[in-house]
């Protein structure tokens, strides 16, 4: 019976050190960094599109009477949006060309499909890949750096809130503290001269407490995970650039090797 199932033994070895050889052909840094970068946009896009809506929301709602008063600041809100839907589109095409670069790094160093080579073609895709990955991660930084000023103005906001909050309670006349006031004009929200532009006292105190409290806590969420989001694309672009290094580097060195 041994020399019947013997075919069947040798093709199933076959299909296992096919399977072997496929796994190790996978570019494992250039796939955690595509997860990373695919769930740190769609964090910052998905979470910073509602934050931006729900700004707008906020300021027409309590801080300004007429529109003439937000329309810069609507129009930022309408065109920062249209640049996020940019964003996920590049950063989703851009992480499938940067995980197929991976994959044929990865082919080439390790010679898994035969006589697959390392061509001049390929050592320069790979360089154009570097170049534009560190550039990017240049611009995402500052991206990063810009997604904290929402999250810091809020916070400010919050607490201003809370103060408020705690002084109604305790203050028999709330009217003492008509000096506390949340005022969206010196955070650049609106101009100078809009009307009313902040809320002060008594009517702040009242506002904490209804459904602007909801609505403005909700907002600072979405703020914090669009930041929390763009931290982990810059993660994310941060691994390519070792990743694409590397690779560059062993095909340069194939190169020099002969294998053309």
């Amino acid at each position: 019976m041994f020399p019947v199932r013997q075919p069947w033994l040798c093709k199933a070895l076959g299909c296992y050190d096919c399977c072997v050889r496929c796994i190790g052909a996978v570019p494992y840094p250039s796939l955690v960094a595509t997860l990373l970068c695919y769930a740190g946009m769609a964090l910052f896009c998905g979470c910073g599109h509602e934050a931006l809506s729900q700004t707008e929301v906020l300021v027409e709602t309590y801080f300004a009477r007429n529109i003439q008063d937000y329309v810069v600041v609507a129009s930022f809100i309408k065109y920062s949006q249209y640049v996020i839907y940019g964003l996920a589109s590049f950063f989703f095409l851009y992480g499938i060309l940067l995980l197929a670069e991976g994959f044929y790094a990865t082919s080439a160093v390790k010679q898994t499909f035969g006589e697959f080579r390392s061509t001049q073609f390929g050592r320069c895709l790979s360089l154009t890949f570097i170049i534009v990955t560190y550039f990017l991660a240049f611009i995402w930084l500052a991206v990063f750096a810009f997604t904290a000023i929402p999250v810091f103005f809020l916070f400010n906001m919050e607490q201003t809130c809370h103060d408020i909050n705690i002084l109604a309670e305790t203050t028999p006349s709330i009217n003492q503290h008509a000096w506390i006031c949340m005022d969206a004009r010196q955070y650049g929200l609106l101009p100078w001269n809009a009307m009313p532009g902040k809320v002060c006292g008594m009517t702040l105190a009242s506002i904490c407490k209804t459904v602007f409290h909801v609505t403005f806590y909700v907002t600072y969420d979405l703020y914090i995970a669009a930041f929390a989001g763009a931290g982990i694309t810059l993660l994310a672009l941060f691994l390519y650039m070792v990743a694409t290094t590397y690779n560059y580097a062993v095909l340069r060195f194939l190169g020099r090797k002969g294998i053309r």
